[in-house]
């Protein structure tokens, strides 16, 4: 039975309900990613998935979902693409790990400064945190400055000290290592420069998402580029999600900027875990053997170099620039951005329901009757797609989408959105959550 065949008030996951306390009872969070957690999702809706193909999850009670946003924007081809799992395979069968670098290092360096030609040098790893942080610590090395400029409007960079201790979930970090990160606001040149001036010759770079949810206003990047010289700090662009979705070299391929140092993980393994850290040659050398110069530890994982991963991800680059990967996804998304806006307009629920971003990183934000955000209502809106066959935390398109899916979302948007009118002409989404709401990830309390 999949979830199309399913009334909504009587949509239940028992077995999904079932794996969910197992999984609290030996995960802290029950999930190993804080998005992925159950209170992401409305109370007792939060499935379990059993296995994926293309743009299908299936959970363990057997419902059928088109997904979205799959595996946090990483899936970006689809599960199981036939090219990247046969790339993988490939490698699995001649060992994955040794005492020496592989050639296949070789291979997927090449590989990789080929499809971002504005970076010089490459290192791999497997979470986009290592490298990004790993680009800090690179930064104060060459500038032997103690302070990080991070952009205050993008949501994440790293799990480590230097950025989770500016979010509510500080706990355990040392005020000393907080007070080290300051923040600018993004499209301001002006703040970003009376920042730099106020700490004048202590900050070491500036890091943020080169792009968001809206498009970068004209000459930010290039002001940004020049304000970094002149103040002599390292710009770094964190690529993890406009890496692929922006163009195959990102963002800086798209708009023409070129940073000291980016980041890139995500669509770049197509869910198997591999990140990198690019840029400058006389920068990413200073964690090298040729120079002579203090040692940088810059990258140094065991599991940074596994064969199938970076097999992966040459299969991954290989694919997006043979078949044109990023033009369909903002075709996709194009479609579907048109599609829910439509619908929810048609329930007189558009200035309610709206959809923003790059049509290939869409998400969607859920306001109340006094157009404020509101998890009440996102849990309500959330609880419709979910009965609908629609797992849906945002509406990131992969490239194994078709139009038939694209069609079947939008008519259950729909239908949330009828629901939806219904709970503002009664100012209370209560009636229709079903319990308490979803919550955001980043808290004080549990």
């Amino acid at each position: 039975m999949t979830t199309e065949d399913t009334d909504s008030e009587e949509f239940r996951l028992p077995r999904s309900r079932t794996a969910n306390e197992r999984l609290h009872a030996m995960i802290p969070g029950g999930a190993h990613t804080y998005a992925k957690g159950d209170d992401q999702y409305p109370e007792n809706l939060a499935p379990v998935i059993s296995h994926g193909r293309g743009a299908h999850v299936w959970d363990v009670d057997g419902n059928r979902y088109i997904e979205y946003g799959s595996g946090l924007r990483s899936v970006s081809l689809g599960h199981a693409h036939p090219r990247v799992v046969e790339a993988v395979r490939r490698e699995l069968d001649r060992g994955s790990n040794f005492v020496r670098p592989s050639i296949v290092e070789v291979e997927a360096a090449e590989r990789f400064l080929a499809t971002v030609p504005t970076a010089d040098m490459v290192k791999f790893a497997k979470n986009g945190s290592d490298a990004t942080t790993a680009a800090v610590r690179l930064a104060r090395a060459a500038t032997g400055r103690p302070r990080v400029a991070v952009c205050g409007d993008h949501p994440f960079f790293s799990v480590d000290d230097w950025f989770i201790g500016t979010t509510p979930m500080s706990a355990g970090i040392p005020a000393a290592t907080t007070e080290l990160t300051v923040s600018f606001p993004y499209g301001d040149l002006a703040a970003t420069e009376e920042l730099l001036t106020r700490y004048r010759d202590e900050v070491a770079c500036l890091i943020l998402e080169p792009a968001g949810h809206t498009e970068p206003p004209p000459g930010y990047l290039a002001g940004l580029r020049a304000l970094a010289d002149r103040h002599g700090c390292v710009l770094v662009f964190d690529e993890m999600i406009t890496g692929f979705r922006w163009s195959e070299a990102g963002a800086q391929g798209l708009y023409g900027v070129v940073p000291d140092l980016s980041t890139f993980g995500k669509a770049l393994g197509n869910g198997l875990a591999v990140s990198a850290l690019a840029g400058r040659r006389d920068l990413m050398e200073r964690g090298g053997l040729r120079h002579s110069g203090e040692r940088v530890f810059l990258l140094s994982t065991t599991h940074g170099a596994e064969t199938h991963s970076l097999a992966a991800a040459m299969a991954v680059q290989a694919t997006y620039v043979e078949e044109g990967v990023t033009a369909r996804l903002h075709t996709l998304g194009e479609r579907l951005a048109a599609g829910v806006r439509d619908a929810a307009a048609a329930m007189g629920v558009g200035d309610h329901v709206v959809v923003r971003g790059r049509a290939s990183n869409l998400v969607f934000a859920t306001l109340d009757e006094n157009g404020r955000p509101s998890q009440e209502y996102r849990t309500l809106f959330l609880r419709r797609l979910l009965a609908g066959g629609v797992l849906a935390p945002s509406f990131v398109v992969s490239s194994a989408l078709d139009d038939a899916d694209i069609d079947h979302t939008v008519d259950v948007v729909a239908q949330a959105c009828a629901v939806y009118r219904k709970a503002l002409d009664a100012a209370d989404p209560t009636p229709w959550m079903a319990g308490r709401p979803v919550k955001p990830v980043f808290r004080r309390l549990a």
